[in-house]
């Protein structure tokens, strides 16, 4: 499995606009400089009144398949 991590910041009203189908997938560039396709409603649990905003990291299965995405910090 691998693991990848990430800064995100998305304000709470671009989220809903993610999340309501105006574009439903975030695209985030991990720290090691690879681009990632990730589905909106994933980050849903994260979700407070300022937005999405910290650090995550995604483990993927050997299909490239979303495992877990985790906050940490």
């Amino acid at each position: 499995m691998n693991s990848f991590t990430f800064s995100v910041s998305i304000s709470y009203q671009s989220f809903l606009n993610h999340y309501s189908g105006a574009a439903s997938t975030v695209v985030v560039v991990t720290d090691n400089g690879l681009r990632l396709q990730l589905p909106a409603s994933r980050f849903r649990p994260f979700l407070s009144q300022i937005g999405v905003k910290g650090r995550f990291r995604v483990e993927v299965n050997a299909q490239n398949k979303i495992e877990n995405i985790y906050q940490i910090n």
